[in-house]
């Protein structure tokens, strides 16, 4: 876990649980994740779940997608989407409010590769350049991604080519990020 991403996202991951508990919880908190199993979950009432990140051993790939699409990912999105578990985690990044998409367990992982996989043919299908998303916002056509061909971290307006950069590389992104505890 040594690659820049991998200790950003650890890093945020620590931030995001402080936060939770200085809210005066132990664990974050999701009805959304109710009946699903993960490494990561603490408790599931029925009603919600408690979890927290955890280091995925061993690490994952996305090797699916990169032979489903025969590209070859940019490493920070591997990095991003292989080092560990976790429920999604909410955050601003200035001004702008989103989930932070992760990985909730190795089922969660094969239907994040579809949804990815999906996403680059469409981009392909339209002539723009490859990104992965990483983030949505409250904004049904925009999400938080990454260029594929740069590492930059984008503001991508979907099935167009409107692109804002939010930051040169993924590990700036995360270190970036505030924390929010948005309880239900």
């Amino acid at each position: 876990m040594n690659h820049p991403v991998a200790v950003a996202l650890s890093d945020f991951s620590s931030l995001f649980l402080q936060a939770w508990r200085d809210a005066g919880h132990d664990f974050p908190r999701s009805e959304d994740l109710v009946g699903l199993e993960s490494p990561c979950v603490e408790h599931d009432s029925g009603d919600e779940v408690t979890w927290k990140p955890i280091t995925r051993q061993p690490q994952g790939d996305l090797a699916g997608v990169e032979k489903g699409i025969e590209i070859e990912l940019h490493r920070d999105i591997v990095d991003f989407y292989s080092t560990q578990f976790s429920g999604d985690m909410t955050a601003k990044f200035g001004e702008i409010e989103l989930d932070l998409l992760q990985v909730f367990s190795e089922q969660d992982s094969v239907r994040l590769q579809e949804n990815i996989l999906g996403h680059l043919v469409t981009q392909r299908r339209l002539k723009l350049k490859p990104t992965v998303f990483i983030g949505v916002i409250d904004s049904a056509d925009k999400v938080i991604a990454i260029c594929n061909l740069t590492g930059e971290v984008i503001l991508e307006t979907l099935g167009k080519n409107e692109r804002d950069v939010l930051a040169k590389d993924v590990a700036s992104f995360l270190q970036q990020l505030v924390p929010v505890v948005r309880e239900a």
